[in-house]
């Protein structure tokens, strides 16, 4: 992976809120409280399809002051419930030091998603089931 997941830039916004229902944004102070909630969340009930890590003040947050520790970034997370078909977000206040943690969290939901676009992506493997 280059870079980190604050310096990524998607060319293309995802809404935070759900035309169809006003309880689809739920809000986290910390990645432990998010994922003591959704640590082991099933990968097909809860497809995540997006990321935004957004840090400094042109997202609404705080300049990155030097402390790893310091939480000034809002990490998106979007969801899809396959089976009922709902759309959500997560917001969790992050700081840099949770990094790894996120990067552990996503990335077998990536593998799913890779898995499901098979055979157009060139991942050769079978989904990742949580």
């Amino acid at each position: 992976m280059s870079g980190h997941l604050w310096e990524v830039h998607h060319p293309y916004y995802c809404n935070d809120g759900n035309y169809y229902s006003n309880e689809a944004y739920h809000e986290w102070k910390s990645w432990d409280e998010f994922f003591a909630e959704f640590g082991d969340s099933d990968l097909d009930y809860n497809a995540i399809f997006r990321f935004d890590w957004r840090d400094g003040e042109d997202w609404g947050a705080t300049d990155y002051n030097g402390d790893d520790y310091y939480r000034n970034g809002h990490l998106h997370i979007y969801w899809v419930g396959q089976r009922k078909g709902l759309f959500h977000v997560s917001v969790i206040d992050v700081c840099r030091a949770d990094e790894p943690a996120v990067i552990a969290f996503l990335r077998p939901r990536f593998e799913y998603l890779m898995a499901l676009w098979s055979p157009l992506s060139t991942a050769e493997q079978e989904p990742a089931h949580g």
